[in-house]
């Protein structure tokens, strides 16, 4: 968006909402467990995901020749590479700011409540460029995957299943801000992070035609 944050002001644009990023876990259940489609949408997802494995667990294990420990094994250590996708994951969301304008782009990270972020030093995004920075990261990883599903083994099968429910349940960040997109779509709202000072500012037109 050509706009600076000093510049929303003149705009007619007011204040919202201030994120700091150490609190954003509480920030982001409080807009997923709001009654949207976007909380549908990734509640339904990580509950498919849960599902499917369950089903084909039933189907294998009256086999005599699955091994559970073997069956888990493969399963489970798909959450392993949804921890090793993280870079990835984070990358692509620089990839989608700099595609929107972004140029100053770089990484936070808090290991003890546990949160990754690709950032965009004041750079102004409105709702349609900040979903697809938030959207980016899952849509692409979850379509390689499943486009790999029908070419490999059954374990394997096994192992993307598992990477795509762990790599879905982790994007609740970015479905959380979808969301409070979502719960302020009436509004013309824009939003930009501030680095320095590790928070995130939302911004609405002051005046909206409905």
């Amino acid at each position: 968006m050509d706009i600076k944050p000093d510049g929303l002001d003149a705009k007619g644009f007011i204040l919202l909402d201030e994120l700091d990023h150490n609190e954003i876990a509480p920030f982001i259940r409080k807009y997923l467990n709001k009654f949207s489609k976007t909380s549908i949408l990734y509640y339904g997802l990580n509950l498919m995901l849960f599902v499917i494995p369950c089903i084909i667990f039933i189907m294998d294990i009256q086999k005599p020749s699955t091994i559970i420990f073997d069956w888990g094994y493969h399963y489970f250590i798909g959450f392993t590479i949804a921890f090793l996708l993280i870079p990835l994951h984070e990358y692509i969301h620089v990839l989608a700011y700099k595609s929107q304008g972004a140029n100053n782009t770089s990484y936070d990270m808090n290991l003890s409540k546990f949160y990754f972020m690709a950032l965009a030093d004041n750079f102004v995004a409105n709702s349609k460029e900040f979903m697809i920075v938030a959207l980016a990261p899952f849509i692409t990883i979850s379509c390689i995957l499943l486009l790999c599903l029908p070419f490999v083994s059954h374990d394997l099968v096994l192992t993307i299943l598992g990477t795509l429910f762990a790599h879905t349940a982790m994007c609740s960040g970015d479905f959380g801000l979808v969301a409070y997109f979502e719960f302020h779509k009436n509004k013309k709202m824009v939003t930009y992070d501030d680095t320095k000072n590790k928070k995130s500012y939302f911004y609405a037109l002051q005046f909206v035609q409905k």
